[in-house]
């Protein structure tokens, strides 16, 4: 969703402060410009940088890191409420995360909200009845941030999961929204 479209209904705000405080942070920090540059400056919206970020985080020589910047931008602007999803999610982080000061710290930082907001596409890619790319993903998840979330699980939107570390939600697992989970949990089992 680019705010600057003609389509679109109103200024997107959290995007705006995401760009500001990346520019305030190059300000504070000339070291961190190719990083705010690159992972936020360079784009058009949340969901071109969510798309960057999720690709560089989970490319390999299995799965280059264009094919899957692709599948999550079709994703993203397929279905909106991935992106209405990861607003919310960083606006929750952002609140109930004492740690976090800025909106930019979740999307660059925080491998709990990043693993989030890739499960969001691969849940997407389960629904869309792609399986066995959503199990590719969904390990390269689970190796990158140590957080195994299940392509069929259910996630409701403004989500915090803090360090994230030890993360286990199974196939059968639905989290509501506005939830809060730390380390070390496991959520679907029926054994």
């Amino acid at each position: 969703m680019d705010s600057n479209s003609p389509d679109s209904p109103s200024i997107d705000l959290i995007w705006s402060r995401i760009r500001t405080e990346a520019e305030n942070t190059i300000a504070e920090e000339p070291a961190l410009t190719p990083l705010m540059s690159t992972s936020i400056l360079d784009h058009d919206s949340l969901e071109d940088t969510l798309s960057f970020r999720m690709a560089n985080k989970l490319g390999s020589y299995e799965l280059p890191t264009d094919a899957i910047r692709e599948i999550a931008s079709d994703a993203l602007r397929i279905d909106r409420s991935i992106g209405l999803s990861a607003r919310a999610d960083i606006i929750a982080v952002f609140d109930r995360d004492p740690a976090c000061h800025t909106f930019v710290q979740p999307l660059l930082y925080f491998k709990g909200f990043q693993a989030v907001q890739c499960y969001r596409i691969v849940h997407w890619l389960w629904k869309e009845g792609r399986q066995s790319i959503a199990y590719f993903l969904q390990m390269r998840i689970s190796e990158e941030f140590g957080v195994d979330i299940h392509p069929n699980a259910r996630l409701g939107k403004g989500l915090l999961i803090d360090h994230a570390h030890s993360l286990v939600i199974g196939e059968t697992a639905v989290v509501g929204d506005n939830v809060s989970m730390l380390h070390s949990v496991t959520l679907g089992g029926t054994g």
